[in-house]
């Protein structure tokens, strides 16, 4: 399909968007280690937004990848994953800080270092909730696409190394969004060096959602949230 969208963030960039129901988002990374740390909120209610804990909970899994949704929590879908070629999406570790991007690259600063300064996760998604009204504390843990982070029985949590290159996951709105991106290091990859993975962002628009859909499909759960999502719509279809 056309793409309405394009737009390439470079290592350590951010960017946010409303995007409305039925698009796709795909995102491609053109190197390994790429990172791209998500928030979504309901465009119009900010107050409901992707909700980790239940996501994870009610469809019986630590990472995400296609046929899972993210849950909002309010029990909704705010977006699927339809394709998936990396195989695994970090759903624990969080964000990248200051504190902790200094200590692992050395310090940097706009002041110094200009566009060159290393940015930090907390930074860039802070920034753009304050865009669209929102503060700090209305973050929370993100979705990392393209990083692998594996959680042990005693809870020890590590980063393991996955082929990114060349590879895509798409995601598609089921609600109209507030999208939030920061492409910037997992916070668990040991790497010394920052990474210098792009991330392409295509938008296009999305089939119609059919019963059938494997996302709908992939647990009982799952086809309850679409079913709420979809109520919803059609008591507020008109309303605005």
């Amino acid at each position: 399909m056309t793409t309405a969208y394009s737009i390439t963030l470079q290592p350590g960039h951010k960017w946010s968007a409303y995007v409305s129901s039925g698009k796709l988002l795909r995102f491609t990374a053109d190197g390994d280690e790429a990172n791209l740390s998500c928030l979504f909120y309901h465009a119009r209610h900010t107050a409901e937004r992707y909700n980790m804990p239940d996501t994870l909970k009610a469809q019986h899994t630590a990472f995400l990848s296609a046929g899972h949704i993210l849950m909002s929590d309010q029990g909704r879908a705010l977006v699927s994953i339809t394709e998936d070629t990396v195989g695994w999406h970090d759903t624990l570790s969080g964000y990248t800080t200051r504190e902790g991007t200094d200590a692992k690259y050395g310090g940097t600063s706009f002041q110094t270092h200009r566009n060159e300064w290393l940015r930090s996760g907390e930074e860039n998604l802070t920034v753009e909730l304050f865009r669209h009204g929102l503060a700090a504390r209305d973050l929370s843990v993100p979705l990392n696409l393209f990083s692998k982070v594996v959680c042990e029985l005693n809870g020890d949590m590590h980063y393991v190394q996955q082929p990114t290159a060349g590879r895509y996951v798409t995601l598609r709105t089921e609600m109209d969004v507030l999208a939030v991106f920061s492409s910037t290091p997992n916070p668990l990859n040991p790497s010394p060096a920052f990474p210098v993975a792009a991330i392409e962002v295509q938008i296009t628009n999305a089939e119609p959602v059919s019963p059938d859909d494997k996302c709908v499909q992939h647990c009982s759960e799952n086809r309850r949230a679409f079913d709420n999502t979809w109520n919803a719509h059609k008591l507020t279809k008109g309303a605005y």
